[in-house]
């Protein structure tokens, strides 16, 4: 009901938004930067962050056009490889005389796109063969395409790197670190082809019974009834995923944003003084942030409710009893797959010492294939994307990528 609600409040109010928006560009030219000017600006500005504050459910562009290698700028192209109706393994291809490393970019299916992860991208496109997992929102997946849980998360992995082949590399970033090497394991104990020669979890909830955070708190709060009375809701009949039950991207950003409500507000007294003033670097800046930010895709609710139970309540996989598709998933089995563990100092979704956790359930690994890097002065966000990921821990996976190939 509250879904219906919701999309109800959208309809009505989207006009209003996109009119704003269409009028602030129109009365934008009209402004000569003269003091008599003024009052249009800072109507202009007001209209501005009216049409850009509505939350969005439709995925925004990676934007990647070319990327600069050496001295030579190389085209790049998105190329779907292979898709289901719950994602698309997407392919950043690029025309390079030399073969780079295969790398799967797995992107976490937590409430906003895989461009989340652009700058994750962005660092390694250059020196490698980039794939990431582009996730569809729930709510336009029909019911008829069946459920989407722990499982089938584990079994697109599989799918995906198999669809690279053989010798690629796998990263995973926050919360599918587990799904990530739940697949590698099962393939491992396969004896798979295509198991990676390389595993990098960054700053995932592989086991939160260590330095449990807010997140965590907030997960063991309740019973598992609670999150699915609650906080599950049902696609309206008339979107594609019509009658599928999901947990609202919606529900998920209102909360966040309500967790920091006066940063927000500021965030946006800040713009509305951009625009007035003139400064579009900063004004573009907020425009970028928020219009990925505001993206939002809901979750299948078996998703994320065995999510919810099995990493954050039951501890499945670091108690040893995590299944896929009732088989049990040994981390153990893993043998000749690289294993880079990356955390943030400052992480207060995922705390340090959790995704860590991976480094004693790979226990049949030999101690030089296995790391692990805290990465100083770095939040959850800092750890894959920014200066610190690009000039401190990127390096670091080149050189895991390199050994793993030798």
């Amino acid at each position: 009901m509250m879904y219906q609600l919701y999309q109800a409040q959208q309809d009505l109010l989207n006009p209003f938004r996109l009119f704003a928006k269409g009028t602030g560009a129109v009365l934008r030219q009209f402004d000569n930067g003269r003091p008599e000017t003024f009052p249009l600006r800072q109507f202009t500005a007001a209209l501005e962050l009216l049409g850009s504050s509505g939350i969005t459910h439709a995925r925004p562009p990676f934007g990647f056009t070319t990327v600069q290698i050496g001295n030579q700028e190389v085209k790049v192209e998105e190329e779907p490889v292979f898709s289901t109706p719950f994602g698309t393994l997407l392919h950043f291809r690029k025309d390079v005389p030399v073969a780079q490393p295969k790398v799967l970019v797995v992107a976490p299916m937590s409430g906003h796109f895989a461009t989340l992860l652009r700058g994750t991208v962005q660092v390694l496109l250059p020196e490698n063969d980039v794939y990431i997992t582009d996730w569809t929102n729930a709510r336009d997946v029909p019911v008829s395409a069946g459920r989407f849980g722990m499982d089938e998360f584990i079994d697109h992995v599989i799918r995906f790197q198999e669809e690279i082949g053989p010798g690629a590399h796998v990263l995973a970033v926050c919360q599918p670190a587990v799904p990530v090497l739940a697949a590698v394991a099962r393939m491992s104990e396969q004896k798979n082809p295509a198991t990676p020669r390389s595993m990098v979890l960054m700053a995932g909830p592989i086991d939160t019974r260590q330095s449990p955070t807010k997140v965590n708190e907030l997960a063991r709060s309740h019973p598992i009834a609670w999150f699915r009375d609650n906080l599950v809701d049902t696609v309206p009949w008339r979107l594609k995923g019509g009658g599928r039950k999901v947990y609202p991207g919606a529900v998920q950003i209102s909360a966040f944003i309500s967790m920091n409500m006066k940063r927000h507000m500021d965030a946006h007294v800040e713009q509305f003084r951009n625009l007035v003033g003139g400064d579009s670097e900063l004004a573009d800046a907020h425009r970028r942030f928020y219009d990925e930010y505001l993206a939002v895709m809901d979750l299948p609710a078996e998703f994320y409710l065995e999510t919810v139970k099995s990493v954050f309540q039951d501890h499945d996989l670091a108690l040893g009893r995590m299944t896929h598709h009732g088989r049990p998933v040994r981390p153990e089995a893993i043998r000749r797959t690289f294993l880079l563990t990356v955390e943030g100092e400052r992480d207060d979704i995922c705390g340090i010492g959790q995704t860590s956790a991976a480094l004693d359930l790979c226990s049949a690994l030999p101690a030089h294939m296995k790391r692990h890097h805290l990465q100083t002065g770095a939040g959850h966000y800092g750890v894959f994307s920014g200066r610190r990921w690009a000039k401190e821990v990127y390096p670091l996976v080149r050189g895991l990528f390199e050994e793993a190939a030798g």
